[in-house]
């Protein structure tokens, strides 16, 4: 890393420190003031476990370090991080839900949200923010059942379209594609006449098949397109996502894509963009600080993800979530609670969106671009520009319809079925679901 590179992070650490004093400050205040939570605060000296992915995916410490401000601002509560890749959180927490073993904290995405609820394993939020005179009013969104809410959205990302910039310039492209056709032609120029490298990478794996939403739907949500109709299942007759399949099916059987899609899952993803062994990938912005320490000399770009030829609507672009929400079974919901409410706050929620290279769940919260990534800024222009959207969150069994889809689609890509089969097959196994 250069010396202009060590003095912009040494300056900005320095800012993130000052805005949590700032943010520790302000809760100190709020400490006495306000107890939070379902029932009356403690006085006891209580530890609370906190699991999430966060960690891993944020500046090393930088987490710790907001949670040691809380633990500031509420000297009787300690907080425990349980921290671990994405991937792996996700199994574990679908295992401790069933087991009744979750932590009092629980770092959640959206996709789980309705399974954990079909078991009873999260607390009812709402419930809880009555109890405790919480105005809802600057959280961005909530996700819940029935109209109670289970999840709360603390930093949202988006997925934009990672580009190589010396990758894309060996092979002659000037810029990132815009349309699905020249995406797939520079895909498979890449691949064609760069030594080693593939145009494209694409994890299509069903351990966690978040492939199907953010490598396959995604292109026709970029294209206004949508899976649903009426809140249920549309995938017969549906002309964007059937173009969608087809474009990545293509890409697959055209060689244009790193091998073995169908077994690979998203960190395989970051870190082939890593080695300089493929040209593009559409992935979390939460990942840019992940690609600069692991590369710090790699130029790369980050642009819209391309819609189909002629589109002249405002581009979709697939937004997921660190979402928190509470176990139902913790001894603990108060401070539970005043845990999630404090990462809630403008302060503490604006630097958390900070760190992450996201946006805030809090609506008065703005995130700090000074000595930012410059990714960051470029990534929230395209943002404002375009139509958050993630058609699964919140849909029942999440997990399993992508699943389906994934299977289904594999299919196609080894000569067992064509797309039209695929589709109608996966709509049968959504209806089930529905």
């Amino acid at each position: 890393m250069s010396k202009d590179a060590h003095s912009t992070t040494r300056r900005r650490a320095a800012r993130i420190s000052a805005a949590m004093l700032v943010s520790a400050t302000t809760f100190l205040t709020a400490a006495c003031s306000n107890s939070g939570g379902s029932g009356g605060a403690s006085t006891q000296k209580v530890e609370l476990t906190f699991s999430q992915w966060w960690a891993p995916e944020m500046p090393s410490g930088a987490l710790q370090r907001v949670i040691d401000e809380f633990h500031t601002a509420n000297p009787l509560i300690s907080v425990k991080l349980i921290s671990a890749p994405f991937a792996s959180l996700q199994t574990q927490t679908i295992s401790q839900a069933a087991s009744g073993t979750l932590p009092d904290v629980v770092g959640l995405d959206g996709s789980w949200v309705n399974p954990l609820y079909k078991q009873g394993a999260l607390l009812n939020l709402s419930e809880v923010m009555k109890t405790a005179n919480y105005d809802p009013k600057n959280l961005a969104s909530q996700v819940g059942f029935n109209g109670s809410t289970y999840m709360i959205p603390v930093v949202n990302f988006v997925y934009p379209l990672f580009t190589n910039d010396e990758i894309l310039a060996k092979a002659g492209i000037s810029k990132p594609p815009s349309t699905w056709s020249e995406f797939e032609s520079a895909a498979k120029k890449i691949s064609q006449t760069v030594d080693g490298v593939k145009g494209w990478i694409a994890p299509l794996g069903t351990t966690n098949p978040n492939g199907a939403q953010n490598d396959i739907l995604s292109w026709a949500w970029a294209s206004g397109g949508s899976m649903l109709k009426d809140g249920k299942p549309a995938l017969t007759g549906n002309e964007e996502v059937r173009g969608a399949v087809n474009l990545v099916k293509n890409l697959v059987e055209s060689d244009s894509v790193v091998a073995g899609a169908a077994n690979l899952q998203e960190i395989d993803k970051v870190q082939n963009f890593i080695n300089g062994r493929v040209g593009m990938m559409v992935d979390s912005l939460a990942h840019v600080t992940t690609i600069v320490k692991g590369n710090p000399g790699l130029k790369f770009s980050v642009s819209t993800q391309p819609a189909v030829d002629g589109y002249s609507g405002k581009h979709g672009i697939v937004t997921a979530s660190w979402g928190i929400g509470v176990s139902a079974k913790s001894k603990h919901p108060t401070e539970s609670w005043k845990l999630v409410q404090f990462l809630m706050d403008k302060n503490a929620n604006s630097t958390l969106a900070t760190l992450a290279n996201g946006f805030p769940g809090n609506t008065t919260a703005v995130p700090d671009f000074t000595g930012a990534d410059p990714h960051f800024k470029q990534a929230f222009d395209i943002y404002t520009q375009s139509k958050p959207v993630n058609e699964f969150t919140g849909l029942p069994s999440a997990n399993q319809l992508m699943t389906d889809f994934l299977n289904e689609f594999q299919k196609t890509t080894t000569g067992k079925s064509d797309v039209e089969t695929m589709l109608s097959q996966t709509q049968k196994k959504w209806e089930q679901q529905f």
